[in-house]
């Protein structure tokens, strides 16, 4: 996904002179390499000072520039957050935060390195919107739009690499703030964003078995969340699914149960998120997401009772 990231900035700085990106300790590879190489007065690296980062990106922000900052989504996010309220936030400035290796994903470098409240903070702060796309094809979409059309301060929630694109046929095109219908289905919704879309498509392989074709959304935008969108999804279905890499508290899972409650939904609501609480994993990611209670067996289990009750 961060290739996609790179790519697709480096178009669109090809066709705008204004776009620039400030990044923090990031050795240039693939298309941001073409950025610094060609464009190196709009490539600028302030080392291991996140802080100068943000306070150099609201600077040219209020100079009318699109600016992007970029590194690794603890030391994007967390070490620099004060400048990113009251600098970016607070002045209302359009900078596009970028937040690589989000979620989980730096496991095998302990809970320093991973970013598992990320939504729920950048959610909490005023002027600002969640973007996380659910593979490299979205985050073009997401690049594209906080480019061109981005009013606020914007975190923009990265997977690594190796994604693969999960909604080539999807049936509704990507728009910032929509809900995204990716695959038609009936009775079982599955909504789920980032990295963990492609364990959504592996749990509707598994319900297909038993003659039920769920429908998968994408709910990329967590902030502005798409309130139409979900009460038509509570109207016309009976079990609501979630998985997300992120805390229990202040995401998805978070936002689905406070909607649900506002819409009066009468089916069940099955949420999958990281629990509240540090676990020391240093092995594979599947391995920590498995301690959370977050994989293709678990999932299963969890709703097979759901599904043999409610749909027998």
């Amino acid at each position: 996904m961060r290739d996609a990231f790179s790519e697709q900035l480096y178009k669109e700085a090809v066709k705008n002179k204004n776009i620039y990106i400030v990044v923090a300790d990031i050795s240039p590879a693939g298309s941001m390499s073409k950025f610094r190489k060609e464009f190196p007065d709009r490539f600028i690296n302030v080392g291991v000072a996140e802080q100068s980062m943000v306070g150099i990106a609201a600077g040219l922000a209020m100079k009318g520039k699109i600016v992007f900052t970029y590194t690794i989504a603890t030391f994007s996010l967390y070490r620099p957050f004060e400048m990113i309220r009251d600098n970016l936030c607070y002045q209302n400035l359009p900078v596009i935060v970028v937040g690589m290796g989000a979620g989980t994903i730096y496991n095998n470098l302990g809970g320093t390195h991973m970013s598992q409240e990320d939504i729920s903070i950048c959610r909490s702060l005023p002027n600002m919107n969640v973007i996380s796309p659910a593979d490299p094809l979205e985050m073009k979409s997401a690049v594209s739009y906080c480019v061109n059309h981005a009013k606020k301060t914007t975190y923009l929630r990265l997977g690594k690499s190796g994604e693969n694109n999960f909604t080539l046929n999807a049936k509704e095109k990507w728009s910032f703030g929509k809900i995204r219908l990716i695959q038609n289905g009936s009775k079982i919704a599955i909504i789920s964003h980032g990295i963990l879309m492609k364990l959504s498509f592996s749990i509707s392989k598994e319900i297909q078995k038993i003659k039920i074709l769920p429908a998968i959304f994408s709910c990329h935008t967590l902030k502005p969340f798409d309130k139409s969108k979900f009460k038509n999804i509570c109207q016309n279905f009976d079990l609501i699914i979630s998985i997300e890499d992120h805390s229990e508290i202040g995401g998805l899972t978070t936002i689905l149960k406070e909607e649900s409650y506002l819409n009066k939904f009468k089916g069940k609501l099955l949420n999958f998120s990281l629990k509240d609480e540090f676990i020391n994993d240093y092995g594979s990611q599947d391995s920590l997401l498995t301690k959370h209670g977050i994989s293709k067996k678990l999932i299963l289990k969890k709703l097979h009772k759901h599904i043999k009750r409610s749909f027998a």
